[in-house]
């Protein structure tokens, strides 16, 4: 029984030399959730409108930004935050104005820094990359600066627009989403005026 005891530990010892043991980086990685796709569409104004026309029924928040906008980056978290409590009523809409209109700096040349920060930002929804210059926007739109927020009714009409024109004595900010926009989209949520 002594040799079969050797052999037998000689075995487990060779087979423990020759096997290394299992160390956590053997281990598969536990699988992580698919990171979201945040897709950033080349477009202008008119394919807001056209979302707003789309999604009659709902309430529709287009937020206007830009990277160079420390407010608006600021301020971006909010529209995610709307958008994830309110995915079956609300859509939302980031609208980037980054492109200013110079030559060699087309709308196309500034999709990576928007892009790196709508990811970070997790921002899954319709993500538009104005290819008009923000001079001619504003222009058109009466606008004097940014950030920007539009909120269109169920009906497809604007419903109000939250711009630096709604700042108030005492106050650092025009508005932010969680004092003024988020109150304003669940009053318009429940039929309110």
């Amino acid at each position: 029984m002594t040799a079969v005891r050797i052999l037998l530990c000689a075995t487990v010892l060779l087979s423990c030399c020759l096997i290394p043991p299992a160390s956590a980086g053997d281990e598969k990685p536990a699988a992580r959730p698919a990171a979201a796709t945040i897709e950033l569409q080349p477009g202008t104004w008119k394919d807001v409108t056209a979302l707003v026309e789309k999604h009659k029924g709902k309430i529709v928040v287009v937020d206007v930004w830009s990277t160079s906008c420390a407010p608006c980056m600021q301020e971006f978290p909010g529209l995610v935050k709307l958008q994830q409590d309110q995915p079956e009523q609300v859509v939302c809409v980031s609208f980037n104005v980054d492109y200013v209109g110079i030559r060699n700096k087309p709308a196309d040349f500034y999709r990576p820094k928007v892009e790196a920060f709508l990811k970070k930002q997790q921002a899954q929804f319709v993500n538009i990359l104005c290819t008009d210059e923000s001079d001619k926007f504003f222009a058109e739109q009466e606008l004097s600066s940014i950030p920007a927020v539009y909120v269109f009714g169920a009906d497809g009409k604007l419903a109000k627009r939250f711009d630096e024109s709604l700042l108030q004595e005492g106050r650092e900010e025009a508005f932010t989403y969680a004092a003024d926009i988020a109150p304003f989209v669940k009053q318009q949520l429940a039929g309110g005026k």
